[in-house]
């Protein structure tokens, strides 16, 4: 049960990742406003001191907007491969299917510099998204990488090597 659990929740982290790209890329120009007022620091506090960093053009929008996509994207099939690989080594031994969970690891790792590098380091302090009351996405991004690197951590315990069948 313990692998077949791993295998889940890895499938469970990649579908999240699928669902965000999936849904940046078939609705557009929701988020698209989103990463526009956060680059631009238009709803940040009044007469900061760091109004020299925003970002004010469309074409910078649109390329940090896509390398998130792109992000969310590598970080789905990463995951995917993570989970593939492990249900396919789900019998072998537990040295091999330490080898499996490569993809998984890989798969995170990109998850967490999406959500938690992309989101909190990046949007929350260098373009200083924290103070926005409307484009706040660090809770969100909170919940992310906190998943991934919950399933992280339980995913990279040791696994015992499986009882041969028959064995009571």
């Amino acid at each position: 049960m313990v692998r077949w659990s791993k295998v889940l929740m890895t499938w469970a982290l990649a579908m999240f990742a699928f669902m965000v790209s999936f849904n940046n890329i078939t609705d557009y120009d929701s988020n698209f406003a989103f990463v526009q007022h956060v680059l631009s620091m238009d709803t940040t506090f009044p007469s900061n001191k760091a109004m020299y960093r925003a970002m004010t053009s469309p074409l910078v929008w649109h390329a940090a907007y896509w390398l998130i996509i792109l992000a969310e994207g590598i970080t789905c099939l990463l995951l995917s491969m993570g989970c593939v690989t492990m249900w396919r080594a789900r019998r072998a031994s537990a040295s091999e299917f330490a080898r499996s969970k490569k993809w998984m690891i890989a798969g995170c790792t990109a998850g967490f510099l999406v959500w938690f590098f992309g989101f909190v380091v990046v949007g929350g302090e260098w373009f200083l998204m924290w103070q926005s009351d409307t484009w706040n996405g660090q809770d969100a991004a909170f919940k992310a990488y906190m998943a991934m690197l919950g399933v992280l951590i339980y995913t990279m315990q040791p696994d015992p090597e499986l009882e041969p069948a028959g064995d009571a």
